[in-house]
């Protein structure tokens, strides 16, 4: 990673400052993305710890580590948000999303600044790709969580149970985008597959709940 600091430090200031100018929905929606690439800022440095004392090369790492790492971290924002403000869920689902949104954001920026901008069918494989299967996982939890939420009993349970579930289809995602040729394509479909059954099939629903 190079200079992660910085390149956070310039997309989150001009957030900040937006922050501060918006009101209700709209400063809403940019805190949450900003607490997404805070979220990515903090799993780059758990993952790159664990990663160390583990002694595990990177390859084992984006299948072990990062995607548990990465996702409990994107799930305590909006777990911190339903319990302590206990919000309407429609509301939590986009915060959810736009904790995606900023995680994903802020780890293709982290991508380019490391690996350059010469290729762009793999920055668009990247951005579609990578960046799908953060908005899928959020689009889990936030669904799951709509549904869980109101039985008491089922929070703890189906929030660990959600989490295993997102961390499964990362890692697999992780998989197969490390591999090359028809493996690699079927991986970077595979999250824009998701997000159409999602807009095809539970859009609807969760509308009308």
């Amino acid at each position: 990673m190079n200079y992660i600091e910085n390149t956070y430090i310039c997309l989150a200031a001009p957030l900040l400052l937006t922050i501060l100018c918006l009101r209700r929905e709209g400063r809403r929606s940019l805190i949450f993305v900003l607490a997404g690439m805070t979220a990515c800022l903090l799993s780059a440095y758990v993952s790159t710890y664990l990663t160390g004392i583990m002694g595990i090369d990177l390859a084992a790492a984006s299948y072990e580590i990062s995607p548990v790492v990465e996702e409990v971290m994107k799930s305590l924002p909006i777990l911190f948000f339903l319990l302590v403000f206990e919000p309407d869920k429609k509301v939590a689902i986009g915060c959810s999303l736009m904790i995606a949104v900023g995680f994903a954001t802020f780890e293709n920026v982290c991508f380019l600044t490391s690996y350059g901008t010469s290729e762009l069918l793999n920055l668009v494989i990247r951005g579609f790709g990578t960046g799908a299967m953060h908005v899928v996982c959020g689009m889990i939890i936030a669904l799951g969580l709509f549904f869980l939420w109101d039985q008491v009993w089922l929070r703890v349970v189906g929030v660990f149970a959600l989490l295993c579930f997102v961390i499964t289809f990362h890692a697999i995602f992780n998989i197969f985008v490390n591999q090359s040729g028809i493996v690699f394509w079927i991986g970077s479909v595979i999250p824009l597959t998701a997000v159409f059954v999602y807009l095809l099939f539970f859009r609807r629903k969760v509308r009308l709940s």
